[in-house]
């Protein structure tokens, strides 16, 4: 992806240096999302804390590992957002390699990994073809949240994906509202109304 500048913001592919500081804006930004808060157990906090920082981790190695996009918004030198799409071209869902398995099951438990995977498997059914990617995680800092930095990642998402000549589009599982205004504002149009879990959501899709 060649470098894109939005003001004075750019947008720009991760290094392997950049992934601890990626992993804790992910972490911040989905601590409380319902989504994994079924699937770790919000019992026990320190528990849910210990298996989601186990599981952004080893998903950022995992993507980085198997050159899938991930990509970086970048104010100045500083990192305030991040991006990671993973597509088919790797086995994900059920078809998720068994080292994968093995480590998520380790840093998570196995009921949680089974959740990963069902959630997959519920946004693949429902892709047009096996020619579209999956956000896995879109994510600001704190303090440039409510800025517009966040239609400014998934327009360097979108840019990105019309650049992949064997990509037809994007799809991520949203639950909610604000981010559902978000991405409708930037093309996404819904595929299906779908509970994952007990978590009720919407599955929105990019088509180039």
């Amino acid at each position: 992806m060649e470098n894109q500048t939005l003001e004075h913001y750019k947008a720009v592919y991760l290094t392997a240096e950049d992934l601890r500081v990626a992993a804790s804006i992910i972490y911040n930004a989905y601590y409380d999302d319902p989504f994994f808060l079924e699937v770790f157990g919000r019992e026990d906090s320190s528990v849910y804390e210990q298996k989601l920082r186990a599981a952004i981790r080893e998903e950022l190695n995992t993507l980085w590992q198997q050159d899938q996009p991930l990509i970086g918004l970048f104010d100045g030198e500083r990192l305030i957002g991040v991006a990671c799409v993973i597509t088919q071209q790797i086995p994900i869902g059920q078809s998720r390699y068994w080292h994968w398995r093995l480590k998520m099951v380790l840093g998570t438990g196995w009921k949680s990994t089974q959740g990963l995977m069902e959630k997959e498997t519920c946004l693949l059914s429902h892709l047009p073809s096996e020619k579209c990617g999956i956000l896995q995680f879109i994510a600001l800092t704190p303090t440039e949240q409510k800025k517009g930095n966040g239609a400014k990642l998934v327009e360097a998402v979108l840019s990105w994906c019309d650049e992949q000549p064997n990509l037809e589009g994007i799809g991520v599982f949203v639950n909610d509202p604000k981010h559902h205004k978000v991405f409708s504002a930037q093309g996404f149009n819904s595929l299906a109304n779908v509970t994952i879990g007990h978590v009720k959501g919407e599955i929105l899709f990019y088509a180039k």
